[in-house]
């Protein structure tokens, strides 16, 4: 018998991920990503918009809605291991973790009021330390990143800040996140989100065109 692991979310003839829309090449399925993330996204914002708290339900809800048409397992923790598709990366939080990851990260949250009432340089630095806690349990074993952009947004709007994804590139992310990740250095995140978030309303609509991170999907998982 072989002790080779099978992933058993790929298809073995095509080798993309399993999907609910006869994708058999990456092109293809990110291309219908595209398409059906963009309009459960547009979707989403015809509603009226909850209001979160970071808990593994408010993850598995995100998830769900976004990726519903491409795959079965949809608003399900994953059950495998996983890391980034980069040289000497190093896995994230072990599938069996995952629930007590997000109740850390929650917790840990809370203890920062959800980040509200912070002056823009304290808030980049919490929301730094709270992104890289959430990142690191990467709860599902596809659309990670896109999901933690939605709900930081979602998030940071309550507590009076707008997010725009488009002013930060995928490598920039990816390479401030190793930093928090593998060395507890947050300086390039805190950089990233001082630049990103300014004061809003938090009674006003979300400006839904600040998610257009389509040079952001690169960021697998």
């Amino acid at each position: 018998m072989s002790d080779r692991f099978v992933d058993p979310y790929l298809d073995p003839a095509s080798g993309v991920l399993r999907n609910l829309v006869g994708a058999t090449t990456y092109d293809e399925l990110q291309n219908a990503e595209g398409e059906f993330v963009a309009l459960r996204m547009n979707e989403f914002f015809t509603r009226p918009v909850p209001h979160l708290s970071g808990t593994l339900d408010d993850y598995c809800m995100l998830h769900r809605m976004l990726f519903q048409d491409l795959y079965a397992w949809a608003g399900q923790i994953r059950t495998v291991e996983i890391r980034k598709n980069i040289e000497g990366a190093e896995f994230f939080l072990p599938s069996t973790n995952i629930a007590m990851g997000i109740g850390w990260a929650q917790n840990e949250l809370k203890k920062d009021d959800m980040l509200a009432n912070l002056a823009p340089q304290e808030f980049a630095k919490r929301l730094a330390y709270h992104y890289d806690n959430y990142n690191f349990v990467h709860p599902f074993r596809e659309g990670n990143g896109r999901v933690q952009r939605l709900f930081w947004t979602l998030l940071c709007h309550d507590a009076g800040y707008d997010l725009d994804w488009r002013l930060v590139s995928g490598e920039e992310n990816n390479e401030a996140s190793r930093l928090a990740a593998e060395n507890q250095d947050y300086e390039a995140l805190e950089t990233i989100f001082h630049r990103i978030a300014t004061p809003c309303d938090s009674q006003a609509p979300i400006n839904q065109e600040s998610l257009a991170s389509g040079h952001l999907r690169n960021n697998k998982q």
